[in-house]
């Protein structure tokens, strides 16, 4: 089981930019598939960003395409959100997860494919 960490989320305006961590520990997660996802008060939890395990190809929903960029360190065992040109529905409590065992269609198609979660951090932005 790995642990994941999440950390940088915070309370901004319209139009600024955050970048999310994920700090994993326990294993090694350079050979999972990562995700993003959020959840919004009232709403189901949806993916917004994947990476592959070697960070070859990445994968966005529509409403985050061209604002928000997921990279990754596997030397640090750390996956990254960047998120700009942030909007009031960007609003959720982020949270990443690995996905092991997984290809990478199942790794884009949404939660079935993770089994280890962070608790999330909230991202708050005003308009």
């Amino acid at each position: 089981q790995v642990k994941l960490v999440e950390s940088g989320g915070g309370l901004v305006q319209a139009g600024d930019s955050l970048r999310l961590s994920c700090a994993a520990s326990g294993r090694t997660v350079s050979s999972y598939h990562m995700g993003w996802f959020r959840q919004a008060p009232g709403k189901e939890r949806e993916l917004v960003a994947a990476i592959r395990w070697s960070g070859g190809d990445t994968y966005y929903a529509d409403p985050v395409k061209g604002r928000f960029t997921i990279f990754r360190d596997n030397d640090k065992n750390t996956v990254y959100l960047q998120m700009n040109s942030l909007k009031a529905e960007d609003t959720a409590v982020y949270h990443c997860a690995a996905a092991y065992g997984s290809s990478w269609y199942e790794a884009t198609s949404g939660v079935g494919a993770y089994y280890d979660w962070g608790q999330g951090a909230q991202v708050t932005v005003s308009s």
